[in-house]
């Protein structure tokens, strides 16, 4: 009776989906556990061995908590959505939802394959009507709502306008606008679209303008992480700045309480941190620098009320400020800049709009910069201050200005230096002029009223004299900033919003234009033969000109971004075929918060972020009992590929319509000497100026690269991959080559290990790996390449001997010769130990997510058992329990064999008992004379005098004491004895 993976995982697979076996109710005595995982974007590319790694940690749990008591919820779904989707189909001529429901099904036959404990009646997919009909709804009670500081939740919009009604905004701050300011009486005089334009500040979702990254070749904003180089991340188009009227979140009026409640989560301390710096809370002061008279005189006037506003963080440095620095997409740059610069000034920005968010942040040694001709007014000193710009300085974050003290910040030092603008010491002996003092102690020095002040102290006092002078405020800031929620893409949610007289209205509001409602949910996204863009920078919605126009107005034609969807499915989850609502309030009061949520740390900031404000904003508004919305959060490391390069020099035959060869360097192993000036190919000499320098990856090289790292002539035409086509490429038109022994040819090749993408042809298809071993194997497997958080390379070899355990394991249970085995003798003592030593480890263990050492256990245990030829039922069958989560299929077979009727995953988990694996003795190492010679073991309870008289009766230590007498007996209890001759 041989351990027949296939045959016994085909049958339960099969048995776990007609009896329905994960199925999870609503109503249940049980104490409740939500499990999930961060559900994936179904690409063409399917799933790779990296993926599932959470996905198995998180089932092991799930599983676990089901053995342990636990109503379960761990369900599976699709971020269906998306740009890839939509780029993939302009690429192939289909439609995503065709595409998108193709990749679903493949995700869901290798998800099946695995054997997760999914219950797959509660799948949700973003893109299906029945779904973002509850997002497109969402989306509106944030639109209706606003945020009270006050009472610090939000409320409705109606309420707002009632205060506005009754004593105008003057209690209430403009979040939008800080300078909208009118009494009851002028908003009652406001014309419609002057009360929506005042509303539109408020709202928490709101429209306005801004700089956002154009890509006109997808016809689509980008995000800043998704333009790398001034190009798209995907395909490498050309971007450009570009001011568009986008969607917004008004994440930022949630910024103190995202931050507060971090307090209360069970994440990783630096995923908080993470958090933390995202939303960056900073203390300080406003400052508002004037501008020079000749800036405020004349026809081309600046406001000279208004200013250069700077936030500050060191108000103490305010008489260490030499020059200002605007970003360059600053709405003062082209008021201020004289005649003389403006040329500059023009070249500058058109170099910064080629430059992403990133990019600008992070080359922190390059420096970059303009003046502009103009000079601020210090607001202490009357001293004419330089104005500059620079790409250091972004729009986006905090006023999009600065005020420069390079006696004591990095940055602004290496400016002055760059530049050779004159530096104010404020720092006495600390600043030694060739690196700013940035640290916070110390006192200040050469700052008129604040000199001999502690950096502290002078804080305060340069705020107090700002406040005097009315040309500062404490404040406090926030780097967080309301993220774009427009896309100008078709693949997405269309916004529930119709334009009246280019008026934004939500579809549900009570209005009636033109005889006819606006609209009722789901707007339903149109069926389209193409996706190109729209008109001046519009989505390709924007096409369709009847489903834009509507007898009530204009629809909105950009569409949600990602996130929309992925900001609240987990609710979804809890109550997924109401049609009544988004998710009934007694199934989210039930399921409340995410018990354990796991997913990859390239998440971890901007869906999360989002989540917990959707959260909140539901909260807030009565919709849902809590206001975060996961109370665990693990995320697990990467399973890196083995890919392998060329490191040698080689030519190739030329590209069609090429004039020169190409002649592709690898750049691991460059050897100029190895290097001809000179060759010949195809009948031409070519020289080394024809050299194209192109990276070289071997394409499942892994698979088929000896131990050497060789790849001989038999497998190089047709395991290599050049990256572009019609490169004839072989190894007999390599120029350096060596050969073996027996004059094989061969080329060394480098190996790497790093991320697994089907771009770098290192993927390992899961399928391969279940069909060769079996899903238990690859299940274990995985959880024993290394702690779940921690990022470990795939190794196929390595699986062999997870087989083999399982192998060992059945034999527990099922001779090959002679069948089932198992008995029902009366475990021993050393059989009970084994197990419940066992059992304790592998409860310690999933509680903490260490399934890296709880496999190890299971060795451990099976091992011992063979060693002492267990057989025994008292035995077996809690291990059979206790493997389930692990290796769910061997576990349920084990299960009937031993006579069971239901599913394992319905019984309970072995009960733990002290009593096995108690100490009762105490081995000793003996010494003599200082010297260990031998151990003896003692009941933990026996007596110096018994232990002293069985030590001494010993004939070994007789022996080692060679007839002398005993001078002293040294007995440290629970450690060792020491016989002194």
């Amino acid at each position: 009776m041989e351990y027949d993976f296939k045959k016994i995982e085909a049958e339960w697979k099969k048995y776990w989906n007609d009896n329905h076996v994960y199925k999870v109710n609503n109503e249940s005595d049980k104490p409740k556990c939500y499990v999930l995982d961060m559900f994936p974007y179904p690409s063409g590319a399917g799933l790779h061995v990296g993926h599932p790694l959470g996905y198995i940690a998180s089932d092991i749990y799930a599983r676990y908590k089901r053995l342990k008591g636990f109503n379960v919820l761990h369900p599976m779904g699709f971020d269906a959505f998306g740009l890839p989707a939509e780029q993939y189909a302009i690429e192939t001529g289909q439609h995503p939802a065709v595409t998108t429901e193709k990749n679903i099904a493949r995700y869901r036959e290798q998800l099946d394959n695995i054997g997760f404990c999914y219950d797959w009646s509660r799948e949700v997919r973003t893109s299906d009507p029945k779904y973002y009909k509850w997002t497109q709804w969402i989306f509106l009670q944030l639109f209706h709502s606003w945020y009270d500081h006050k009472a610090d939740k939000a409320r409705p919009v109606s309420e707002l306008i009632a205060l506005f009604e009754k004593e105008g905004n003057q209690n209430v701050a403009c979040p939008g606008n800080e300078t909208l300011h009118f009494d009851a009486l002028k908003w009652n005089d406001f014309s419609e679209k002057e009360k929506r334009e005042a509303l539109m500040q408020y709202r928490l979702a709101y429209q306005g303008y801004a700089q956002v990254w154009w890509c006109e070749a997808m016809g689509t904003v980008l995000a800043n992480d998704e333009v790398v180089n001034g190009v798209s991340e995907r395909g490498g188009h050309p971007v450009e700045r570009k001011n568009m009227r986008q969607w917004f979140l008004r994440i930022t009026e949630y910024a103190e309480r995202l931050l507060a409640s971090l307090d209360t989560l069970d994440w990783t301390e630096p995923m908080k941190e993470m958090q933390r710096n995202w939303i960056g809370k900073s203390v300080g002061a406003e400052v508002r620098f004037g501008l020079t008279p000749a800036l405020s005189e004349g026809e081309d006037a600046v406001d000279q009320k208004s200013g250069i506003t700077v936030f500050t963080t060191r108000p103490d440095t305010i008489f260490g400020v030499d020059f200002m620095v605007l970003a360059p997409e600053h709405e003062l740059v082209d008021k201020i800049t004289t005649e003389e610069q403006k040329e500059a000034i023009s070249q500058y920005i058109t170099y910064v709009k080629s430059r992403s968010e990133r990019e600008r942040m992070s080359e922190v040694k390059q420096v970059t910069g303009c003046f502009t001709g103009a000079y601020a007014r210090h607001p202490l000193t009357n001293k004419n201050i330089p104005i500059w710009i620079s790409e250091y300085v972004l729009a986006g974050y905090g006023t999009g200005a600065i005020m420069a003290v390079p006696s004591g910040d990095d940055r602004d030092h290496a400016f002055a230096k760059h530049f050779g603008i004159p530096i104010t010491n404020i720092f006495g002996d600390k600043y030694t002029g060739e690196e700013a003092y940035s640290a916070k102690t110390g006192t200040i020095e050469n700052s008129d009223f604040l000199s001999g002040m502690s950096i502290a102290e002078a804080s305060e006092a340069a705020i107090d004299e700002l406040v005097d002078e009315v040309a500062g405020k404490r404040k406090v800031n926030y780097k967080l900033r309301d993220a774009g929620f427009s896309r100008q893409r078709y693949w997405g949610e269309p916004f529930p919003i119709i334009y009246v007289d280019d008026i934004p209205y939500g579809i549900d509001e009570p209005i009636i234009h033109n005889e006819h409602k606006l609209g009722s949910l789901p707007v339903e996204l149109p069926m389209v033969a193409h996706y190109k863009p729209g008109p001046e920078g519009q989505g390709p919605l924007a096409n369709i000109e009847d489903w834009v126009e509507t007898d009530a107005g204009e629809r909105e034609t950009n569409t949600m971004p990602g996130y929309a969807g992925s900001s609240w499915y987990f609710l979804r989850y809890m109550d997924p075929h109401n049609d009544t609502e988004f998710a009934s309030r007694k199934a989210t009061d039930y399921w409340n918060q995410v018990d354990v949520y796991v997913g990859g740390n390239e998440h971890a900031v901007g869906h999360l972020l989002y989540s917990r404000m959707w959260t909140k904003a539901l909260y807030d508004l009565g919709h849902i009992g809590f206001d975060e919305p996961f109370k665990k959060m693990l995320n697990q490391g990467m399973i890196q590929g083995q890919s392998y390069f060329m490191n040698s020099f080689f030519g190739a035959e030329a590209l069609p319509g090429d004039n020169e060869v190409k002649i592709i360097v690898i750049s691991y192993d460059e050897n100029p000497e190895k290097f001809n000036s000179q060759f010949d190919l195809n009948g031409k000499t070519h020289t080394r100026t024809s050299c194209n320098i192109v990276p070289l990856r071997i394409k499942y090289g892994h698979l088929y690269v000896d131990t050497k790292n060789r790849l001989t002539k038999s497998k190089f035409n047709e395991y290599i991959d050049a990256g572009f086509s019609g490169l004839t490429l072989s190894i007999d038109n390599i120029f350096w080559k060596d050969r073996t022994e027996d004059g094989e040819e061969y080329i060394q090749c480098k190996l790497e290990v790093e991320k697994m993408s089907k771009s770098k042809y290192n993927v390992v298809n899961p399928d391969d790996i279940v069909a060769q071993y079996g899903a238990d194997t690859f299940r274990m497997y995985e959880m024993f390449l290394g702690p779940i958080d921690v990022s470990k390379p795939w190794d196929t070899k390595g699986i062999e001997g997870v087989h083999r355990f399982l192998k060992k394991l059945w034999r527990l249970y099922a001779d090959e010769q002679k069948g089932w085995i198992v008995n029902d003798e009366t475990p021993t003592n050393d059989e009970l130990r084994i197990l419940h030593k066992t059992i304790k480890k592998i409860e310690e263990d999933v509680e903490r997510f260490a399934f890296n050492t709880s496999v190890s256990q299971f060795m451990i245990c099976v091992n011992e058992l063979t060693a002492l030829s267990c057989h025994k039922r008292g035995i077996l069958e809690p291990l059979a329990l206790a493997i389930c989560p692990f290796a769910p299929h061997i576990a349920e077979q084990l299960w009937h064999q031993l006579g069971h009727t239901t599913s394992v995953i319905s019984a309970n988990f072995p009960k733990y008992e002290e009593q096995y694996t108690r100490e009762n003795s105490k081995v000793y190492p003996i010494a003599i004379n200082g010297r260990t010679r031998l151990e003896m073991e003692f009941p933990l309870d026996a007596q110096k005098a018994t232990i002293e008289q069985a030590v001494m009766a010993d004939e070994n230590v007789v022996k080692w004491m060679e007839g002398k007498p005993l001078k002293k007996f040294i007995f440290v209890e629970g450690k060792m004895i020491n016989v002194v001759v």
